[in-house]
């Protein structure tokens, strides 16, 4: 069974995004069940690689599976030459079917439901973004909110700058759990006031929504000025009808500039990257190339072209601004990208470069043992023939304006930094390119919070933490 991924077309097929950081840890398979041995599954994985795999001239000749403890090891020797000539950087992995096909369709997970960025310089980590209908933002942890300690129930709470000087970012997630619904953690929390509480937190099973229903879509007013704010969270299947529904509303009021924010994005099914760019493509023909898909050699009867097909809320914009970040990867990377060849020097990226990840994978099944690997097996190209973005966007992009991510204000509010810098870029003001000098829009007043925020993400992230970087 095949499925295409994140930068490639869908072919028909249900289609899920690659992954932007490292391999997580599949569910365990009882070795019971035939063909489902450590030994048969890597030899399985092995198979599909050499079958698919987008750098067949990276892989050795042969490798002896006997010394790996796991199929995910395995896959990280065989696969390690592409990774160290950046071109997979954990982008090939092993995972369970039944969790991505839960996350792909509903957006179901279980977990706290916020997103987390650490500030590894001084070992501070804040709330980015709490999801609506979710333990955490029932509790009052918003955007801003900053985790000081984690505990547990009637145990010693310990700082988040203790724990990360002992064991860094991996000590931290450690210390929250929250992929196991129904094992509490205290926090104590800091306010943007200054004030500080301790709060009791129990993950449960949640559905992202991937359009908020605080801050999705909404139009701003700037000086006189109308402007359409799309934000997208990650790009599932239920997606689909909120941004129809959003683009219409847009498209009602006559909107022709835009923000887009998909800052944290780290990506999702490439049906609903494409629905977004047909959804930016009303003034599009549909001789207009959107991108092509193209895979290895030996493969080359699965490439295709797409085209834009503009949809009945699709708006004609006149000018973009993409807001995005190191977490901003895959999907999000592939709209962005699409829309250069046509509006040139009217599109932007705001805020700062992105991941860098303009390869695609196939999802080859063994659904006896629950497991999906995820290879790379293609690579994806905007209508200009340009896809080698393995560094992040920016230097392709015809024009970018470094902005902070302000934690003081809420996504979409136009006091917001990057959203501030992306008015102005749409109303013609200069700015800093990103990679020039340092960023300080609103630095001095939000201090702490203004600084440059890591998404927090474990070794082995679960499908919503490599699709929502930062969610626990």
């Amino acid at each position: 069974m095949s499925l295409l991924a994140g930068c490639g077309g869908d072919g028909g097929s249900s289609s899920t995004p690659i992954a932007n950081s490292p391999s997580p840890t599949p569910t365990p398979t009882p070795t019971s069940v035939a063909g489902c041995s450590l030994q048969d599954r890597k030899a399985w994985a092995a198979a599909e690689l050499r079958e698919w795999y987008l750098f067949p001239d990276t892989l050795p000749t042969s490798l002896d599976p006997a010394p790996f403890a796991s199929v995910d090891d395995y896959i990280d020797a065989i696969t390690a030459t592409a990774r160290a000539q950046n071109k997979d950087r954990y982008f090939t992995y092993l995972t369970s079917i039944a969790e991505e096909n839960a996350y792909y369709d509903s957006g179901s997970s279980a977990g706290y439901g916020f997103r987390l960025g650490i500030n590894a310089s001084v070992g501070r980590m804040f709330v980015i973004e709490a999801f609506e209908g979710t333990p955490a933002l029932e509790a009052g942890l918003d955007r801003g909110t900053e985790i000081v300690a984690i505990g547990q129930p009637g145990g010693t709470l310990r700082t988040v700058s203790a724990l990360f000087a002992d064991g860094g970012a991996q000590a931290v997630s450690n210390a929250l759990g929250g992929s196991t619904a129904g094992v509490a953690r205290v926090l104590r929390v800091r306010a943007l006031s200054g004030s500080e509480r301790e709060v009791t937190l129990t993950p449960r099973d949640f559905e992202l929504s991937p359009v908020s229903s605080r801050y999705g879509i909404k139009i701003l007013e700037d000086g006189g000025r109308r402007v359409g704010y799309i934000n997208l969270r990650t790009f599932i299947s239920t997606a689909d009808q909120p941004l129809r529904d959003g683009f219409g509303q847009l498209r009602a009021a006559g909107i022709t500039e835009l923000i887009v924010d998909l800052r944290y994005n780290g990506g999702g099914l490439l049906s609903t990257a494409r629905l977004m760019n047909n959804l930016l493509g009303g003034n599009r023909q549909t001789s207009d190339v959107l991108g092509y898909t193209t895979f290895r050699r030996e493969k080359s009867s699965e490439n295709s072209t797409d085209y834009f097909l503009p949809q009945p809320q699709s708006v004609s914009p006149t000018k973009i601004a993409f807001i995005g970040t190191q977490g901003t990867a895959s999907a999000s990377e592939v709209v962005i990208n699409a829309m250069i060849p046509y509006l040139r020097g009217n599109v932007a990226l705001i805020g700062t470069n992105t991941y860098g990840k303009p390869v695609g994978q196939t999802a080859r099944d063994k659904p006896a043992c629950d497991d999906r690997l995820r290879v790379v097996a293609l690579t994806t190209q905007n209508a200009d023939r340009q896809g080698d973005y393995y560094n992040g966007l920016a230097p392709f992009m015809p024009a970018t304006c470094e902005a902070v991510d302000d934690l003081s204000y809420q996504l979409g509010d136009p006091r917001e930094a990057s959203v501030q810098q992306a008015l102005a870029f749409l109303n013609g003001r200069s700015c800093t390119r990103i990679g020039g000098a340092a960023a300080t829009a609103s630095a001095a007043r939000v201090r702490n919070v203004a600084v440059k925020q890591a998404l927090l993400t474990p070794m082995r992230p679960s499908t919503i933490q490599r699709e929502t970087p930062g969610a626990f």
